[in-house]
């Protein structure tokens, strides 16, 4: 019994982490996606910095990446910028990619 038990706690243990590091991967992928459409709108560093964290929050208003993907796509509308919902996707994958590469590499 002490065997199921532990292993028991083994599995929320795993499940705890997987959960903070998706957290934590998606929360930079957002930054990056945020740098992203600033240096495309050609914002200084500190309003760089400032639209990144603002990226970041816009992530805690609905689950999913819509709300993500509807601040960038708007943002970088109303800069004159042509773009759509796919090409945003299209970052937020690659940008996803990148966030897990940073995370791995951070935690080495």
């Amino acid at each position: 019994m002490a065997d199921f038990k532990d292993r028991k706690k083994g599995f929320e243990n795993k499940f705890a982490h997987d959960q903070e590091m998706l957290f934590r991967i998606n929360a930079r992928r957002n930054r990056l996606i945020g740098e992203w459409a600033a240096g495309v709108m050609g914002l200084t560093a500190e309003e760089t910095d400032a639209y990144a964290k603002a990226v970041v929050q816009a992530d805690f208003e609905e689950a999913g990446d819509e709300d993500v993907i509807r601040k960038v796509v708007g943002d970088l509308v109303a800069a004159d910028h042509e773009v759509d919902d796919a090409a945003v996707r299209a970052k937020l994958e690659e940008m996803t990619v990148e966030a897990r590469r940073q995370l791995i590499e951070s935690t080495d």
